[in-house]
C-alpha cells in the first residue's frame, strides 16, 4: 500500500520515527510531503497536499502529525471526500478504517509518544473497512456533494435514536 506522511515543524520528530517504524518493519511505500525539518510550516499546506493526493488516488492512506493531531484533521477534512480521524489510541485507529473508512489518520506529537504512536499507525495499517457502518458513511458522502452541488437542504435532523 502506498501510504503518505505530513506534519508541520511541531509533528516533524515524530514522523520520523513512524516514517522509520513503517519502512522496517512493513511492506508499504511511504511517500512523504514533508516538512523535512524543526522550521516552522503550517500545517494546512501539508493537510491539503496529502489530501490531494488521496483524492486523486494516487495514495491509499495517509498518516498527518501536527501539535495536537486535530489542526490537520480540520484541514484535511475540508478537502472533498476525505474522512480523517484523530486517534491516540489503538482501538480508535482500528474504528476509523473499519467503520468509518478514514483514508488518513491523524495524531499529535505533543500528546502521543512515538512508541504509542507505533501501535496506533500499526492497528490502521493492519484493517481494512469492512462497510459495517456503510449506510453512515454513505450519508455523511451524500451531505457532502449536496454542500458541493450547493443544493444543501437544512433541517434535516432526526430524534431518532441509535
Amino acid at each position: 500500500m502506498k501510504i503518505a506522511i505530513g506534519a508541520d515543524h511541531n509533528g516533524y520528530e515524530l514522523k520520523e520515527g513512524i516514517k522509520k517504524f513503517i519502512e522496517e518493519n512493513t511492506d508499504h511505500e511511504i511517500v512523504d510531503y514533508g516538512c523535512h525539518s524543526c522550521d516552522a510550516v503550517d500545517y494546512p499546506d501539508v493537510a491539503f497536499e496529502v489530501s490531494q493526493a488521496i483524492s486523486e488516488g494516487k495514495l491509499e492512506r495517509g498518516i498527518l502529525i501536527c501539535g495536537t493531531g486535530l489542526g490537520v484533521a480540520i484541514a484535511a477534512n475540508k478537502y472533498p471526500g476525505i474522512r480523517a480521524a484523530t486517534c491516540h489510541d489503538t482501538y480508535s485507529a482500528e474504528r476509523a478504517q473499519l467503520s468509518n473508512n478514514a483514508q488518513i489518520v491523524t495524531m499529535g506529537a505533543q500528546i502521543i509518544g512515538v512508541e504509542v504512536a507505533k501501535k496506533v499507525v500499526e492497528a490502521y495499517l493492519n484493517v481494512e473497512w469492512a462497510e459495517g457502518s456503510k449506510r453512515k458513511v454513505d450519508k455523511i458522502n451524500e451531505k457532502e456533494k449536496e454542500f458541493r452541488s450547493g443544493n444543501f437542504q437544512e433541517g434535516v435532523a432526526s430524534n431518532q435514536c441509535c
